[in-house]
């Protein structure tokens, strides 16, 4: 709708995890980076966390698409609320593994012999779980089992991590101790600092086809970056529907109004910072009895201390 008059080629701001859009921050930079490290040394387990709508997704399919390129075989599992015999029948499908038995053993056994034919060949097997937060606690042990599957030298399997914060949480529980002794690397997303939202901003458009780079006023990304506090899934809905405001109105740049408005519209002003308290002061009626307490306690604070000279003392020491 607003392609046009902005002179864009797509959308820039779908909320879809596009790897083409990935904005690499300082942070993201660091933690495809041990994404990337990890799964080439054969470290076995890998962890990425990040709070909700901070690219975790995106990234993790950027790492699918430099997967494609090494060789490497991939399971992706998305939807993680799955039984011990549902993930072993997700993870063997995605890998394209025939196995005619149900039975776990033999499922293992056959697991077992395709990674090591893979291994032979010089390829690798990589294990993906997106929002592992939500798995059981008998998946997980079942999934540290996996990374029996090695050689004398390295792991056969590579199995990344991925969830909310909620998921470090998990893994500190007592029961899954030997799991977390086996991650060997560990990665965050965090949110965008207001210099990130600008250049994450200005990155989307010039993907999308913006030759302009002005599109929203300086003021209009300072009030995205207060509205959506540096989550990039959030600030893309501000972006999007203020585009769609500012359309509406015919207007260039986007300005502050229309995010303000788009705030509105999805209830995040509601949760923007509350204003300062102003400091008490008494009405003209409580003014007196306010002064006579006052009077009170220290006439009080007084007689205690002539009554117990230890205060005094204490005060005459004070700084």
């Amino acid at each position: 709708m607003y392609k046009e008059f902005y002179g864009l080629r797509e959308s820039p701001f779908n909320v879809n995890p596009d790897p083409r859009y990935l904005y690499l921050t300082r942070q993201t930079q660091e933690a495809y980076a041990n994404l990337t490290y990890g799964i080439q040394s054969k470290k076995g387990f890998i962890l990425l966390t990040g709070e909700v709508g901070t690219g975790k997704t995106t990234l993790l399919n950027r790492l699918l698409d430099w997967l494609r390129t090494q060789r490497a075989t991939t399971a992706f599992i998305f939807n993680p609320r799955l039984s011990v015999t549902q993930l072993f029948d997700f993870m063997m499908t995605d890998f394209g593994i025939p196995c005619d038995s149900k039975l776990k053993s033999q499922v293992l056994l056959r697991l077992n012999q395709w990674l090591l034919e893979r291994y032979k060949s010089g390829e690798s097997a990589v294990l993906i779980i997106d929002e592992a937060q939500n798995l059981s606690a008998q998946v997980l042990e079942e999934i540290r089992l996996l990374t029996n599957l090695e050689t004398s030298t390295e792991k056969l399997l590579q199995i990344v991590l991925a969830g909310q914060p909620e998921l470090e949480a998990k893994l500190a529980q007592p029961q899954l101790r030997q799991l977390r002794q086996r991650i060997t690397l560990r990665s965050k997303t965090l949110p965008l600092s207001l210099e990130e939202t600008t250049g994450y901003i200005h990155e989307r458009l010039r993907i999308a086809g913006a030759t302009d780079p002005n599109i929203f006023s300086e003021e209009a990304i300072a009030s995205i970056h207060r509205f959506a506090k540096g989550i990039p899934r959030v600030t893309n809905l501000l972006c999007e529907h203020s585009l769609i405001n500012s359309f509406v109105e015919q207007q260039k740049p986007v300005r502050k109004e229309s995010v303000e408005e788009a705030a509105r519209e999805f209830q995040l002003d509601e949760f923007d910072s509350p204003p300062p308290v102003a400091p008490f002061t008494p009405s003209s009626e409580a003014a007196p009895m306010v002064k006579s307490l006052l009077q009170n306690l220290a006439n009080l604070v007084e007689r205690m201390g002539q009554q117990d000279p230890a205060l005094d003392s204490h005060r005459e020491r004070k700084p």
